[in-house]
């Protein structure tokens, strides 16, 4: 199965580097652009067919590794 995993800062969390992204975009001519965030996502692939415990797993990755669950939130999209 293959997975994507996507972090986003919480609301209310300062995001210096899309407010880097939102002035860069301003001076490059992109006018009407406003209140960018920035994130990550994670592709992977694990094995198996149960959707259920591949998303049980991987909400176990993000709360131990991929996201700081203090300022960040996640969400899981599996696919066959």
């Amino acid at each position: 199965m293959k997975a994507r995993v996507t972090v986003t800062l919480k609301n209310g969390v300062l995001d210096p580097q899309g407010q880097a992204i939102e002035g860069s975009l301003a001076s490059l001519g992109f006018a009407g652009v406003a209140n960018v965030r920035q994130g990550k996502v994670f592709d992977f692939e694990v094995a198996g067919t149960d959707i259920e415990a591949a998303r049980s797993q991987i909400n176990a990755m993000c709360d131990k590794l991929l996201a700081n669950t203090v300022i960040e939130n996640y969400s899981v999209e599996i696919s066959n």
